[in-house]
């Protein structure tokens, strides 16, 4: 039996950030921004030990944010985003959150499914050039899903790229 688990919220961001936080001890979101992986840059989520920092279009305002937890490739929602990305991620406790800017509120989601490993992160955006001209809004504007499915470490990848705001953080800096 396949299990799949989804959480939807309203995500506060600042600086067009906002945080996937491994549920250890000393979890804590990255104390700036995270380098992009050197040879497969996907730009817009950047992953490093127990953390992965997720960039919104929206400079400061609120975004729409759904998390998928799931046991298997829930596959990518290529009609629905204009932007897919996707980046390994090895979870030590096995629960992880999304935390807003500056330790702000903590969204729980489901736990992993498998504990414990690596996982894949697929990140998807709508709507980011749109939110990145607005700048800060209260009214949602971008939306994002987060998928989560246990998976051996592997390259990064672009599943779909529309928006100049991916063009943008993929480029060398």
């Amino acid at each position: 039996m396949t299990t799949t688990q989804t959480v939807s919220f309203d995500l506060g961001v600042h600086y067009s950030q906002a945080y996937l936080i491994d549920d250890t001890d000393e979890a804590m979101g990255p104390a700036g921004m995270i380098a992009d992986h050197p040879t497969h840059p996907v730009g817009i989520i950047r992953v490093e030990e127990g953390s992965a920092f997720l960039i919104t279009g929206l400079h400061t305002g609120t975004v729409g944010f759904s998390v998928t937890v799931a046991d298997h490739d829930p596959g990518a929602d290529t009609a629905g985003y204009e932007d897919i990305v996707e980046i390994s991620f090895e979870s030590e406790a096995g629960r992880v959150a999304v935390e807003e800017w500056g330790g702000g509120e903590w969204h729980e989601i489901p736990e992993l499914s498998a504990g414990p490993g690596w996982y894949r992160l697929r990140y998807h955006a709508q709507n980011m050039d749109r939110a990145a001209e607005v700048d800060t809004s209260r009214e949602i504007i971008d939306r994002y899903l987060l998928q989560i499915w246990p998976q051996d470490a592997s390259e990064p990848r672009v599943v779909q790229s529309a928006s100049g705001q991916l063009a943008y953080w993929r480029r060398p800096r």
